[in-house]
């Protein structure tokens, strides 16, 4: 399975962005799989910041980003987005998702700074 991400920029603090993942392959059934989308921070080791269930009926959320980020899904699409609002410097970082196994796409670049 393979995995890009899109979406990512240069975001002001405050601002909002929405990420996009497609996985893509053979052999393998989308809703079959949890989605979590990961955030490696400059010099830091990856960390899941959200996951969302097989057919969304359960979210989760790193404390940082509750309130502010939503994970969602489209299996019709092989999709799962994240809605980033009310960004930080601290949200800076490249984002990657993840769910069936596979190598990790090359992520989308986000950066907040004024």
């Amino acid at each position: 399975v393979q995995f890009v991400e899109s979406g990512g920029g240069l975001v002001q603090p405050g601002g909002s962005l929405r990420l996009s993942c497609v996985a893509s392959g053979s052999g393998f059934t989308f809703s079959d799989y949890v989605m979590t989308w990961f955030r490696r921070a400059p010099g830091k080791d990856r960390v899941p910041v959200a996951a969302i269930s097989s057919f969304s009926s359960s979210t989760n959320y790193e404390d940082s980003v509750k309130g502010r980020f939503t994970i969602s899904r489209d299996n019709a699409k092989n999709t799962v987005y994240l809605q980033m609002t009310s960004l930080k410097p601290e949200d800076t970082g490249v984002y990657y998702c993840k769910g069936p196994p596979g190598p990790w796409g090359q992520g989308t670049q986000v950066t907040v700074s004024s």
